[in-house]
């Protein structure tokens, strides 16, 4: 029995079918419209994605015998030629991978040089892989690439055009370009739903994303796995589809995840005894294991996000395991699992179970990050230590050591804080005005250190009654200062402008750690990492 590819089978033959390039195919159909066809194209994006397909539909339309609105027939004798890649005198393909030679270049130069077989047909010669040309072979073709002759297309598919910019640059000027993308796994899914319709079977929707997710975007490859998974016969079912092709169930991760939020170190051996006794490859989950978390990451830090392509059942399990975890944890544990397979460890080693396992339990026993607030809680609830308002403000007074005056002594680090929570909208200075640092108060003048660089812009700024009355006032006020009288000094620090939200955080955490003992002995023995 003769079988024909579902791939081969169920090839585009109108550019408004091409899935995921609608960019490509709109363009193109509206240079045959219009009669504005370029004379060498360049298709650069991913294997499977539509390259080929769109060079065949081009030479389809060039050449229709029925052609309407830049759209070939897809019917008429002409098209079904093309279309199945057989044999014609006007469209011819070339694998460059295979003829990449100069004696090659020089064929196809001559040959373009005769006339279509008919005046109103064009010739059309489709090279694939046209990386794999040699530099002496893209020379010998950039001449007829300048003055091709006329009704003459060159089309250039390639999977990687920087070796082509690398080895023939003046070819690309010389050439139109497209750029086909990879198709977004729910383009797959409607793709592969519309084929199992023509070809009359049923098929479980979990199961065709799981054929989606594997295709990486090449829509080749989703009908090369749909075949696979349809000559078992039957129903295509998510089960048979995860056997066929050693997909990891999500309850499996799910399972070792739950693992890893409850730090059961003696859980992890019987997981991977398991995977690995009911045959499933390590690589495999170590790459699932990563889409995993990053899905889970995804939803801990926006739970409506449409950036995920899952099912809703599959939506509602992710979201119950993914609150277990915070964001800052899901990214370290994402972290640690690519970084160990970019290394390669279990390609190179020849224990793949002791590696995963090492892995695994690196995860368990990772640290989890604390909130600041949370340790200060934390150290206050025990041994005698300060309560975390004590400790707070005894690191600030350190900081501030401000001299005492008939006023009581302000903690001047607290009013500054206050004063910039309460002085409203502060524009473009905002930020900068964290980074500042009350030094005393001597009299009715507040002394400041601004950072090296910001001088000249903080004191046009508190030159600016407008802008920074609102902060004077509330500064005034907190320092029972007359408001009239009171005045700000700015004193420049060595300290660089270049501020953002991560380096004043840094600073003000890293001050808290360096003045009190307590919580730099907590920091060092429990090797926390500390954030706001």
């Amino acid at each position: 029995m003769h079988h024909t590819a579902l791939a081969r089978k169920h090839r585009p033959r109108q550019f408004a079918e091409l899935v995921g390039q609608r960019h490509v195919g709109a363009t193109l159909r509206a240079a045959v419209e219009s009669g504005r066809v370029a004379h060498a194209y360049l298709f650069c994006g991913p294997r499977g994605v539509g390259k080929t397909t769109a060079a065949r539909l081009l030479a389809m339309a060039l050449n229709c015998d029925a052609t309407s609105g830049g759209e070939p027939c897809g019917t008429c004798a002409s098209c079904q030629r093309i279309w199945a890649g057989q044999a014609s005198l006007d469209v011819v393909e070339i694998d460059a991978a295979s003829h990449r030679g100069v004696d090659d270049a020089r064929d196809l130069r001559e040959r373009a040089m005769y006339a279509p077989s008919d005046e109103h047909r064009y010739k059309v010669y489709i090279v694939d892989e046209a990386h794999m040309l040699t530099r002496e072979a893209w020379n010998t073709l950039l001449k007829i690439l300048e003055e091709p002759p006329p009704r003459v297309i060159f089309v250039f598919a390639t999977t990687e055009p920087h070796r082509i910019r690398h080895t023939a640059a003046p070819v690309l000027s010389r050439c139109q370009r497209f750029d086909f993308r990879r198709v977004p796994v729910a383009e797959i899914v409607s793709r592969l739903r519309e084929i199992v319709g023509r070809e009359e079977v049923s098929a479980e929707e979990a199961a065709l994303m799981s054929i989606a997710r594997r295709a990486d975007g090449g829509v080749r490859d989703a009908l090369s796995l749909l075949d696979q998974v349809l000559s078992l016969g039957g129903k295509v079912e998510v089960v048979e589809v995860r056997r066929m092709l050693g997909l990891v169930d999500e309850e499996r991760y799910l399972e070792i995840l739950r693992t890893i939020s409850s730090r059961d170190r003696t859980a992890v051996f019987p997981f991977v005894r398991r995977l690995l006794d009911d045959g499933y490859d390590a690589s495999e989950f170590l790459r699932g294991l990563g889409e995993t978390l990053r899905a889970l990451l995804i939803l801990r830090a926006d739970p409506e996000s449409e950036v995920l392509e899952l099912l809703p059942e599959s939506r509602a399990r992710f979201a119950e395991v993914a609150i277990q975890f915070e964001e800052m944890d899901l990214l370290r544990l994402l972290i640690a699992v690519t970084d160990f397979e970019a290394r390669g460890g279990l390609r190179r080693s020849g224990h793949e179970r002791v590696q995963l396992e090492v892995l695994l339990l690196r995860l368990v026993v990772m640290d989890s990050t604390v909130q600041l607030e949370d340790l200060l809680r934390a150290a206050g609830a025990g041994d005698g230590a300060p309560s975390a308002a004590k400790m707070e403000s005894s690191v600030v007074r350190q900081v501030d050591s401000p001299p005492p005056d008939d006023r009581g002594g302000p903690n001047l680090r607290k009013v500054w804080r206050e004063a910039l929570e309460g002085a409203g909208e502060l524009g473009g200075q905002a930020l900068a005005l964290r980074g500042v640092r009350p030094l005393r108060l001597e009299g009715q003048t507040l002394s400041l250190e601004v950072p090296a660089g910001l001088r000249e812009d903080l004191e046009a700024f508190l030159a600016d009654s407008p802008r920074s009355g609102s902060l004077r006032d509330a500064l005034a006020a907190s320092l029972k200062c007359d408001r009239e009288a009171f005045s700000i000094r700015l004193e420049e620090s060595g300290r660089s402008g270049r501020l953002n939200a991560r380096t004043t955080r840094e600073q003000r955490v890293k001050e808290m750690v360096v003045v009190d003992p307590a919580l730099r002995e907590a920091v060092e023995k429990l090797d926390l990492t500390l954030k706001e």
